[in-house]
């Protein structure tokens, strides 16, 4: 169409006239793109000490590319954790647990950035405001979960020290090719657990497994994982521990 600019639309290229003069019929100059909005805080709940918290953590936990849905699914996790633990505050199990969120301990610096902040009147950067949003929706009664029902999540570490890393050595699997973020190896690490006697002696076999973990999910930098049905019927491990 002679005159118009050419831009991508729902069947491919769509014509966008530039705007006419109704009195001359001239074509008028399009407007220039306006500079973009500073980023606000949307409507929501308070920033409690458990969003604040639960928020920070997601954030510093989570990749460099501020991927809300794994901002989102990290903070499912937390929570699960927090209430399989028996927890009334993902805060508290935060503060108390060192050895699951570390970013809250290890002087993680986007954590630590994220800490800084005067709510809400510093909520201006975008990466801030997604993990907000990511941890009010873990926080709902009925949340999405992003996690798909994970207890767990691993970063690049999985990758840079796979021989050594912990899940990879009790067994892993991906439940879909699309989690593999990594491409690395699925890993079977057979076990087997027995029914004892009083004396400890093996009586009977409860059960066997392949491995131990299953992916559920992975977004930005982060797999999410959960223990295999087999291994929780084989052995009557706890989901979440």
């Amino acid at each position: 169409m002679a005159g118009g600019l050419r831009a991508p639309g729902p069947s491919g290229a769509q014509a966008i006239e530039e705007p006419v003069d109704k009195q001359t019929g001239a074509r008028a100059a399009m407007p220039a793109p306006g500079k973009p909005a500073t980023p606000q805080l949307p409507p929501g709940p308070p920033l409690d000490e458990d969003t604040r918290q639960l928020a920070a953590t997601a954030y510093g936990e989570s990749s460099a590319a501020n991927v809300f849905e794994e901002m989102a699914a990290i903070a499912n996790v937390l929570v699960r954790q927090a209430q399989a633990r028996g927890y009334k505050r993902v805060a508290s199990f935060i503060a108390k647990d060192k050895t699951f969120a570390f970013a809250a301990h290890d002087g993680n610096p986007r954590y630590g950035k994220f800490i800084a902040l005067k709510l809400p009147q510093d909520a201006k950067d975008a990466g801030v405001l997604t993990a907000i949003k990511a941890a009010r929706n873990a926080l709902l009664e009925k949340p999405v979960d992003y996690a798909a029902g994970a207890y767990f999540w691993d970063g690049d570490d999985i990758k840079t020290n796979y021989d050594k890393h912990a899940k990879v050595r009790a067994g892993i699997s991906f439940g879909d090719a699309s989690h593999n973020i990594y491409k690395i190896a699925a890993k079977d690490v057979p076990g087997e657990a027995w029914w004892l006697d009083k004396d400890g002696k093996k009586t009977k076999l409860r059960g066997q497994w392949t491995y131990k973990f299953v992916s559920t999910a992975a977004f930005g930098g982060s797999i999410f994982w959960k223990y295999s049905a087999d291994f929780i019927a084989a052995t009557g491990n706890k989901v979440y521990d």
